[in-house]
């Protein structure tokens, strides 16, 4: 359940794919505009993930996971509502840091409690459900494209 967390990354990066074109038109931003929020995820995800282990050192794995969530569903709600680029930029580096949160702790947390006959395994289903995350994007993105 740990590793679901990967889910985000994943739907993030597939329903992004979708959403761009019709942000493009909604919000009447040239193609720097375009591409600047699609990549600042990944670099911010990148940069709060050294941050994640200090602080689930300091009040614990779990409560380091669901707050990297609810970051990231804020960081989506803030997406949606956009009026403009700057706010939609602003979503997109709010929810950077729940999903550089969440993919830095839950392999951690995964490995700490699986036992060691499965663990490889088990630490292993982040990068699936960062795939299955990839997919379920893109179906939305496909559902919601008429």
């Amino acid at each position: 359940l740990a590793s679901l967390n990967s889910v985000l990354l994943g739907y993030d990066i597939g329903i992004m794919s979708g959403a761009v074109l019709f942000i493009k038109e909604d919000l009447k931003i040239h193609e720097l505009q375009e591409e600047v929020p699609v990549g600042s995820l990944n670099l911010i995800s990148l940069v709060d993930g050294v941050l994640a282990g200090r602080l689930s050192d300091s009040i614990g794995r779990k409560k380091t996971m669901a707050i990297a969530s609810v970051i990231f569903f804020l960081g989506a709600g803030v997406m949606g509502l956009t009026p403009n680029f700057g706010i939609l930029l602003g979503g997109r580096i709010v929810a950077g840091i729940g999903v550089g949160f969440g993919l830095m702790i839950a392999p951690v947390y995964t490995a700490e409690l699986a036992p060691a006959a499965s663990r490889g395994a088990l630490v292993s289903f982040p990068e699936t459900f960062i795939n299955l995350g990839i997919l379920l994007g893109y179906i939305v993105s496909y559902l919601l494209s008429g």
